[in-house]
């Protein structure tokens, strides 16, 4: 009976825990491992688009600062106006007023563009070269020689002076007589010119000539560079030539004046105008946009930058850059490598979201009770999900963050912005696993103890539009890959995706096929002694529908890897055969003059590591007594030696008797042009010791003494001079460098396969890119060893209560641990097979659209003749990874089979367990 004091009061209210703090500290272990499962693919898919603009900028830094300066230097220059009083063309061309605009221009140049200030120059020059006719000048046929003059700002930084001082300038003008001035050392070397010598240039009008007085010789600091290189001939003299019939040369140099002497230009016959040389700054080009730093280029050669540029220095302003074609060139190579590279991303993502998938299915699997439980007592799922959620992202959310936030921070100077979207796409699958599972799982009233075999009596609809809407994107793409290829345009998301949509699809296939074999193989065994072979069988053909997440990910990983290793090992053969097809054998010993030493070849056939030297002798001013003017090369060797060393270099092998002359005309093997102007019959060749007649008895495209060009192969011992070689190929895998250096002349060049191998890896591009697409490789590895210990512990708790009731019926530990290894395996040895067969498949389909060119070879177009480099399957990349699969399943099962017998059964068996 109810106390009336109590009636009007308030009902109590219990206390309620929390619900996240409550299930995590329920199950602290299970969110660490996904925490910890979230941070590394958070860093990987953060750490990829940093990398990818990383190894892009550097190529950029790298393409910057290796090309000619007339390429990556901004020229601008500018004119006084014709109409502009003397005293105002003078102000223009004063040191001072040209610092000023210096400075506009710098403040003008448009964002990611940088100048080199340590680099850049500014002054002003004669347009043309203006004649100096000093009788104590050297004149040679063509002439007096002529002179560029110059008066570019810092001199002094960028020279040490070897005698006399520098030139310095007064109150300068048009109408000043004398100035002084400078030369190069190679300038002073070449003209005679000494200091205290005085160049007369001749001046418009009745005015007598300028008169330049050198007062010191510098030496050129770091000639290399764009200070000095925009215009060679400032710090060395070259030789013109004159125009007609029969050109003659003439000497060009330089006369360098101080910057303040500038306005004495504007009397001399050519006209004179200010110029601006920015060398852009390569650093901060690391990390920009390719594309807005086109826009950039382009707006300060012909757009709204120029016009800018204009309105603050002046209307007449020109400007011109190579930097343009610099960019497109860099751009095509990243064009046809991305592709690339895209396809090994999308294999190690599409794993990598296939394993975060199983971790929250394998989360909801085990709390599949507790959860029916709280919705049998009213939970909606909206609420479920929320809590769900909520539980999920307190783990989850911290780790992607510190994923992303350690990308960032090993991988400084990338955009921020890709990273953190591939990070909080990585948080979203994650976050939203669980929670999607248990609401699909818990949405409407399932039968208890439902059967949740992979081959149902009926497919649902949806599933099959799913599945037949799969194989029709893997069909696009492959036939997309096929057609369009790799090599043009940007990356194409559906060809990208193609070897992961063939996984997906042969997946899909294995998992609907699989169970049918492993039934049919169980009923005999069925009728032999002993339950474990029909137990294991039975058990792997009722394999729940889950295995098809698993599957999945073993196989694309698998494909991934086998298609990934492919790459790298297609690349690395490309650039043996480039190297090998550049040197022409092991080493390559190269006369500097006429022909080597004699006894030479005998002096290095006795180095350590050589097996053969094969002599060629060389000239390369065959005249083929016909009207055409193609230069074409005589290769003299010896036809035994050389036959042996293109059947090892993988040319077109011949038979040394091919070229061994018995009589008549010298049999020669002519490449395909040669050989058509010569004919079928005797022809006649001449060389400066001789002429004579030679047949074609072979054609070939390639030969390892030249890497491209027309030749003519001729035996040594018929032509009509007897002369040393001009060339030693050296056969030997193990040859020393330095030894074969010690051996040769020291002028001889000595060329290494090694050598020439190393470089072609050397480009950051290329080597970026392949280091990426090796990591990928290995990720999607770890990611499909992670998907199968996911999937070998979501199985555990059913095993190990069938074991324990199979116990209680006189099941012995040994033949448990036997019965738990063989469920397992068909399954495994299924994984394994298929993921090589499929990566096999999936690389033979693929490899016509596939041209890996730029990524082995740097786009250098000298391997042209080496034709497209095609995928091909590694077996190495096919069968390793397999292997290691069913190794690692096998282990994990056999670890978890002792484990598991080691148990009482009472621990197992409990009272109203579904299990």
């Amino acid at each position: 009976m109810t106390d009336p004091a109590d009636r009007g009061a308030p009902p109590a209210r219990g206390a309620v825990a929390p619900w996240v703090r409550t299930r995590l500290r329920t199950a602290p272990g299970a969110a660490l491992s996904l925490a910890l499962l979230v941070l590394v693919t958070s860093f990987l898919a953060g750490a990829f688009p940093r990398a990818v603009e990383a190894y892009e900028g550097e190529g950029l830094s790298r393409a910057m600062s290796t090309a000619a300066p007339q390429q990556s230097v901004i020229g601008l220059s500018a004119a006084p106006a014709s109409d502009d009083p003397p005293g105002r063309k003078a102000a223009a061309l004063r040191g001072e007023r040209l610092t000023e605009r210096y400075r506009k221009i710098l403040d003008r140049l448009p964002e990611p563009l940088r100048a080199d200030g340590a680099q850049s120059a500014y002054g002003a020059r004669t347009v043309a070269p203006v004649s100096a006719d000093d009788p104590w000048l050297p004149e040679l046929e063509g002439g007096a020689p002529v002179f560029t003059v110059s008066s570019q700002s810092g001199l002094e930084r960028h020279s040490a002076l070897r005698s006399g001082r520098l030139p310095k300038a007064g109150s300068t003008g048009p109408t000043t007589a004398r100035v002084e001035g400078a030369v190069t050392v190679r300038t002073a070397a070449a003209l005679r010119i000494e200091v205290g010598s005085t160049v007369h240039l001749p001046r418009d009008g009745n005015e007598g000539p300028l008169a330049v007085t050198v007062t010191g010789i510098v030496e050129p600091l770091r000639p290399g560079l764009s200070y000095w290189s925009v215009e060679p001939v400032l710090a060395v003299p070259a030789k013109r030539w004159t125009s007609g019939p029969s050109p003659a040369p003439y000497w060009h140099g330089a006369l360098l004046l101080p910057p303040e002497a500038a306005p004495a230009l504007l009397s001399l016959p050519e006209a004179a105008e200010a110029y601006w040389r920015l060398a852009v700054d390569p650093k901060a080009l690391g990390g920009a946009d390719p594309a807005r730093l086109r826009r950039a280029v382009a707006s300060v050669e012909r757009g709204p930058a120029q016009s800018a540029l204009r309105r603050a220095v002046s209307p007449e302003l020109e400007v011109e850059s190579g930097l343009d074609d610099l960019l497109r060139r860099h751009e095509d190579t990243l064009s046809v490598i991305g592709p690339v590279v895209a396809v090994g991303a999308f294999g190690v993502g599409s794993v990598a979201a296939v394993v975060l998938v199983m971790a929250g299915g394998l989360a909801a699997a085990r709390r599949r009770s507790e959860l029916t439980l709280l919705r049998s007592r009213g939970a909606s799922l909206g609420g479920l999900a929320g809590r769900l959620l909520a539980e999920v992202a307190v783990p989850v959310l911290p780790a992607a963050a510190a994923g992303c936030a350690l990308a960032v921070v090993l991988l400084p100077g990338g955009r921020l912005a890709p990273t953190l979207l591939a990070s909080a796409a990585v948080a979203v699958v994650a976050s939203a696993t669980l929670p999607l599972r248990a609401v699909l799982l818990h949405r409407g009233h399932r039968p208890h103890g439902e059967r949740e075999d992979a081959v149902r009596p009926r497919t649902s609809r949806r599933r099959a539009v799913a599945e037949l809407t799969l194989a029709a994107l893997a069909v696009a793409a492959a036939v997309a890959l096929r057609r369009r290829g790799t090599a043009e345009g940007e990356v194409d998301w559906l060809v990208s995706a193609a070897p992961v949509l063939v996984g997906v699809v042969a997946a899909l296939v294995l998992v609907r096929l699989y169970p049918l074999p492993l039934r049919l193989l169980a009923l005999p065994m069925a009728r032999r002694r002993g339950a474990i072979g029909f137990l294991s069988l039975a058990r792997a053909g009722r394999a729940p529908a889950t295995t098809a997440l698993p599957l999945l990910a073993l196989l694309v990983a698998l494909t991934t890897a086998a298609f990934g290793g492919s790459v790298l090992a297609g690349v690395a053969d490309a650039r043996d055969r480039a190297a090998l097809f550049a040197v022409g054998a092991d080493a390559r010993i190269e006369a500097a003059g006429d022909e080597l030493p004699e006894g030479l070849a005998a002096r290095v056939g006795e180095v350590s590591g050589v097996r053969e030297v094969t002599a060629v002798r060389r000239e390369f001013d065959l005249d083929m007594l016909d009207s055409e003017h193609d230069i074409v090369t005589l290769l003299a060797v010896d036809p035994g030696s050389y036959a042996r060393l293109s059947a090892a270099t993988g040319h077109d092998s011949f038979g040394a008797g091919e070229l061994r002359k018995s009589s008549g005309p010298l049999p020669a093997i002519a490449s395909p042009s040669v050989a058509a102007r010569l004919g079928e019959g005797t022809a006649t060749v001449a060389v400066p010791d001789g002429s004579f007649s030679v047949r074609v008895t072979g054609v070939r495209p390639t030969t390892p003494a030249m890497a491209d060009g027309d030749f003519l192969i001729v035996d040594a011992a018929g032509l009509p001079v007897d002369r040393e070689p001009t060339t030693l190929l050296v056969s030997g895998p193990s040859v020393s460098g330095p030894d074969l250096t010690a051996a040769a002349p020291r002028s001889a060049a000595v060329l290494l396969r090694a050598d020439e191998r190393a470089g072609l890896a050397d480009e950051p591009v290329q080597r970026g890119a392949g280091r990426l697409y090796a990591v990928a490789a290995a990720a999607g590895a770890g990611y499909a060893v992670l998907a199968l210990l996911l999937s070998l512990t979501r199985a555990a708790p059913e095993r190990a209560a069938l074991l324990a009731r199979l116990r209680t019926m006189g099941l012995t530990r040994r033949q448990g641990r036997r019965l738990l290894i063989l469920e397992n395996l068909p399954q495994t040895l299924l994984a394994g097979a298929g993921g090589a067969l499929v990566g096999w498949a999936a690389i033979e389909l693929l490899s016509p659209g596939i041209d890996l060119a730029r990524l082995a070879l740097a786009g250098q177009g000298r391997f042209d003749a080496l034709g497209p480099v095609r995928l091909r399957a590694d077996p190495w990349s096919l069968l390793l990874p397999a292997l290691a699969v069913v190794t690692i399943a096998a282990g994990v099962a056999a670890a978890q089979a002792y484990l598991t017998t080691r148990r009482r059964t009472t621990t197992e068996l409990r009272v109203g367990d579904p299990r």
